[in-house]
């Protein structure tokens, strides 16, 4: 074979070829423009959903955070609202110990108070008692001394009176002779 041939064969080969690229470039051209015109519009419309999906998604997630949230603070006030009430009722019942204890501290000191005078009344009234009782006694005992001192001079006076010669009788006269 020839040397010409195996440049030749290969070179109307290499036309055919760019012959047939050629003619077929454009109309893949064209196909890949359509191609991409429709992923561009698949990629357009999935946007547009991909979009649209978000929109709502952030609708239901702000509605959702707006629910919560609404939730969130009406729970925080009933908590305020019972932490209130709770420290109402705390307060009152605090403000009507403290009368209590303050009206139960006044009879305290009232009682006290009485409770002094009475002891004192009573010191009072028995040391009274007491310098009476030692009156009575030292007038008993006074008493005692006065009859002793009476029955002392009744004693000296009789025996004075005993050995007087004037309380004795007078011997007897002589008996009359006869």
């Amino acid at each position: 074979m020839k040397k010409w041939f195996y440049v030749l064969f290969p070179a109307i080969l290499l036309s055919v070829f760019l012959f047939y690229y050629t003619a077929s470039k454009a109309e893949t051209e064209a196909r890949d423009k359509a191609a991409k015109a429709e992923l561009a519009k698949e990629k357009a419309e999935a946007d547009q959903k991909k979009a649209t999906a978000e929109a709502k998604a952030r609708e239901d997630a702000e509605r959702r955070s707006a629910d919560r949230a609404a939730e969130e603070a009406k729970a925080a006030k009933e908590k305020e609202d019972k932490y209130n009430t709770d420290m109402a009722r705390i307060k009152e019942d605090t403000d009507r110990s403290n009368a209590t204890a303050a009206t139960y501290a006044k009879q305290v000191s009232d009682l006290t108070i009485e409770l002094d005078s009475l002891h004192k009344q009573k010191d009072t009234e028995t040391r009274e008692a007491f310098e009476l009782a030692k009156k009575v006694e030292l007038a008993q005992v006074a008493r005692r001394n006065a009859e002793l001192e009476i029955q002392r001079y009744t004693a000296m006076l009789s025996d004075r009176a005993e050995q007087s010669t004037l309380t004795k009788m007078p011997p007897p006269p002589p008996a009359a002779k006869e």
